[in-house]
Parts: C-alpha cells; sequence; structure tokens
C-alpha cells in the first residue's frame, strides 16, 4: 500500500490528547492514531449506508396491512433463521 503524506493543523488541546493517547500506550505515534480514526470513521460510515438502505427499502416498500405483533413474529423468524 502506498502513502501519502499529509500535514494537519491541531489545536493544543488536540495535540495533547493525542499525546495523551500515544503515553496510554493505544498508540506509538500521532500517525497511527489519526489513521485509527480514520479507520474507524470508515466503518460507521459502511454501517451508516447499510442502515439507510434498510430504511429506504422500508420506505419503497409501502404502507402494510399487517399488524406489528406479525411483522415482529416474522422479525423474529427470520432472526432465528439467520442466527440459529
Amino acid at each position: 500500500m502506498t502513502t501519502v503524506r499529509k500535514t494537519i493543523t491541531l489545536t493544543t488541546k488536540q495535540d495533547q490528547w493525542i499525546k495523551a493517547q500515544i503515553a496510554a500506550g493505544g498508540f506509538t505515534n500521532d500517525s497511527e492514531y489519526i489513521r485509527d480514526l480514520l479507520r474507524r470513521d470508515q466503518e460507521q460510515n459502511a454501517k451508516f449506508l447499510v442502515l439507510k438502505a434498510a430504511i429506504q427499502e422500508g420506505l419503497d416498500s409501502g404502507i402494510s396491512d399487517k399488524t406489528v405483533l406479525e411483522v415482529w413474529k416474522e422479525a423474529e423468524q427470520r432472526y432465528a433463521a439467520k442466527h440459529g
């Protein structure tokens, strides 16, 4: 994987926060900490997009004539089939 060098500007408080995370042993340097933040942001965004697609699918499916209990039971059955 190729890397790209970036220059960023932080507040003193942000810099102190990063240094504290490194001092606590979670990271070895500033770059490692920032890359971890980026990875977590990418993961969160991917989850958001899946949720957004599911919401849109629900909206696109229209109004159901099923009761809440019927919908709930179907959801439980799908969950049980998927997760054993």
